[in-house]
């Protein structure tokens, strides 16, 4: 049986929070949870939710994740396992670096973007792959649910069901209602950075970029209902087609509610989605930070968010020992007020916590394991899968009698 681990997690938002209460609901495997955040009463906060749920002590530091410095001190101090890394995707690269400083393998769950620029790719981190290697480290990235489980969702559908995935549709659907005339259910700024960017899908060896939000169709999705779903580019769409090379064409749809749209319309056109800087007053500030301040925290909607989000991957190609195209739907629907009774946060944050607990988890036990810089659906599905049974997110796969059309 593997000794009982030590994680370092950064960051203080809903996912973390899910995180960090699976993590003490599992002191078998994580021995010792730090938890450390900008905002050292957000991480005190958590700490109290899991010791009335758990009975099980979080210790919390502050640190400015921006600071390699600061960070690689803080690493010396706890002398952590592995550092899980749950704050903004900004701040990847600089987690890495203090990885690499002190010694200690790195998870995250969203891939590295700058700043100034809404682009989402791999490249950045892609690039530490010798560093990592080198150093005998192990970085595993995107360990949420989109991307992460989506990713993993593809290899198991590749190892049991199919000798070749020719096409690949991920399908995140939010079914919730939390009450507010706009809010976003995680962090506002990353969520309308990913709505507002062109949307790009993989077909037959390029990528074919689109207008946002411009290719919609509607799905009927389980325990949710029927919903419009848009076209929009997410980043396990990337490390996907690298992995899975068969692939002809993949694909991301994500649904949104009218009042959604058209609140962000209006948004857009004023000016409040701007991620370039302004001057007001004197000083300077980026419009779309400046809404973020004003939104409602997602972390604090889980009180009152009710329905249930269905996330998964619609798979079509040639089955296990050939013979016609078969198309699979694997699939996991999760209830937003159960999430919230087992550990005070929403739904959509609960389906990334959970598998940043597992991935982190894989990485603990020596279940996953290796030198460099690693996507999900790198490694076997199997044992990833069977903890997402267990650990409050089941799937289920259906036969579907077509190929999503579009």
């Amino acid at each position: 049986m593997p000794v009982p681990g030590h994680a370092l997690v950064i960051g203080a938002g809903g996912v973390s929070s899910v995180a960090v209460h699976k993590m003490a609901m599992n002191p078998d495997i994580f021995g010792t949870v730090t938890l450390a955040s900008r905002t050292l009463s957000k991480c005190d906060a958590i700490a109290a939710s899991v010791k009335d749920r758990t009975g099980e002590t979080v210790a919390t530091h502050q640190i400015d994740a921006d600071d390699v410095d600061a960070t690689a001190a803080l690493i010396d101090k706890v002398k952590p396992d592995l550092l899980v890394n749950l704050a903004l995707p900004y701040q990847d690269l600089t987690l890495m670096e203090a990885c690499l400083k002190t010694g200690v393998p790195y998870l995250d769950t969203a891939n590295y973007e700058p700043k100034d620029t809404a682009k989402f790719e791999y490249s950045w981190q892609w690039d530490y792959q010798d560093r990592f290697r080198d150093a005998g480290l192990m970085a595993l990235l995107g360990s949420g649910f989109d991307p992460g489980v989506t990713s993993v969702f593809a290899s198991w559908l590749k190892k049991h069901h199919f000798d070749r995935i020719r096409t690949l549709d991920i399908l995140d659907c939010n079914g919730g209602d939390h009450g507010q005339a706009f809010a976003t259910n995680f962090n506002p700024e990353i969520n309308i950075r990913e709505v507002t960017a062109p949307a790009r899908h993989y077909e037959n060896g390029d990528w074919v970029e689109t207008p946002a939000l411009s290719h919609k169709q509607s799905f009927d999705f389980p325990e949710v209902g029927e919903k419009n779903m848009y076209m929009m580019y997410h980043e396990e769409l990337e490390s996907l087609v690298t992995h899975l090379p068969e692939i002809e064409r993949a694909r991301f749809w994500m649904t949104f509610g009218d009042a959604y749209l058209t609140h962000l319309e209006v948004l857009q056109n004023v000016g409040m989605t701007r991620i370039d800087p302004i001057t007001y007053q004197g000083q300077e500030i980026v419009p779309l930070q400046f809404l973020k301040a004003v939104l409602p925290e997602p972390a604090g909607l889980g009180a009152t968010t009710k329905g249930k989000t269905c996330i998964g991957d619609i798979a079509t190609g040639t089955p296990k020992g050939g013979g016609d195209e078969i198309t699979k739907y694997l699939f996991n629907v999760c209830d937003h007020e159960e999430a919230y009774r087992e550990t005070g946060n929403q739904a959509v944050s609960y389906t990334t916590g959970v598998p940043a607990m597992i991935g982190a988890a894989m990485m603990l036990q020596g279940t996953w394991s290796g030198t460099g810089v690693f996507n999900m659906e790198q490694f076997d599905p199997d044992p990833f899968m069977d903890m997402l049974n267990k650990h409050g997110l089941p799937w289920e796969v259906r036969d579907l009698d077509d190929p999503l059309k579009f």
